[in-house]
């Protein structure tokens, strides 16, 4: 019988979610990873399989599709026996001005942001209900859920709906042993933000802890809010960005 947990993780093939991948399979916990990139996935499922001696195994595709959601939970109670924790951390960002942003943008924001994370965790709450042992849901927000952040409107709005849905499903999942809970990072130094040469000073300026976060930073957040070490913990954002939204100074001042 096995008596490893089981974590789905989407957004999984780089950054913070292959960071999060990491820290989980590095503490005994089998993967079913997901990534709109197939090529991403695979090569995260095979390090982490060949670095930690860990199943994990690649669902690619778009994880607001309800045909993916599904492969995902199926995968894991197949394969492993169990959903125990899941990671709802894809997203994406897409950034113009509020009066000249587009439907298409809107829509595309909204439907992986809000969309495919409140079917994913739907989908794993009815699996975790019908285990009888409780589980723990982790959802992905950002600082811009708390601080304005220019261009970002439709973004910022589409984290604030999903802390709100933390907040809310504690009265449908608490009475079930599922705990949810959201980690909200700030400015974080991952593979995409790289690419731009100003990146790393601009934050390190403005960060109260003199630098932007790692993914492992992150990583480490949300390995503790799907913990036994947080099991009296739900409904709650914790926020990962060095004291930024303490102060909040612009990057655009």
């Amino acid at each position: 019988m096995n008596t490893r947990k089981t974590a789905i993780i989407t957004g999984a093939g780089q950054g913070i979610g292959l960071a999060i991948a990491e820290k989980l399979a590095a503490e005994s916990v089998n993967l079913v990873l997901n990534d709109l990139e197939e090529g991403l996935i695979q090569d995260a499922c095979k390090k982490i399989s060949h670095q930690f001696g860990m199943a994990a195994v690649a669902i690619p595709g778009d994880s607001s599709d309800q045909e993916i959601i599904n492969k995902m939970i199926e995968t894991a109670l197949t394969q492993f026996g169990s959903v125990d924790i899941v990671v709802a951390n894809s997203g994406i960002t897409l950034f113009g001005n509020f009066l000249e942003y587009s439907r298409e943008d809107f829509m595309a924001v909204t439907k992986v942001n809000q969309v495919g994370t409140f079917f994913l965790t739907q989908a794993a709450a009815l699996v975790m209900k019908k285990q009888s042992n409780g589980g723990s849901i982790l959802l992905t927000s950002s600082v811009t859920a708390h601080q304005s952040h220019e261009n970002l409107a439709a973004y910022a709005m589409s984290k604030a709906a999903i802390e709100m849905l933390a907040k809310n499903l504690v009265l449908e999942l608490a009475p079930f042993g599922i705990r949810i809970n959201c980690v909200a990072p700030g400015a974080t130094m991952t593979s995409r933000t790289a690419l731009d040469p100003k990146y790393e000073r601009t934050w390190s300026n403005l960060t109260p802890l003199g630098k932007p976060a790692s993914p492992e930073d992150i990583a480490a957040a949300a390995a503790f809010l799907v913990s036994d070490a947080a099991k009296h913990v739900t409904g709650q954002t914790l926020v990962v960005d060095g004291g930024w939204t303490s102060i909040s100074p612009s990057p655009y001042d």
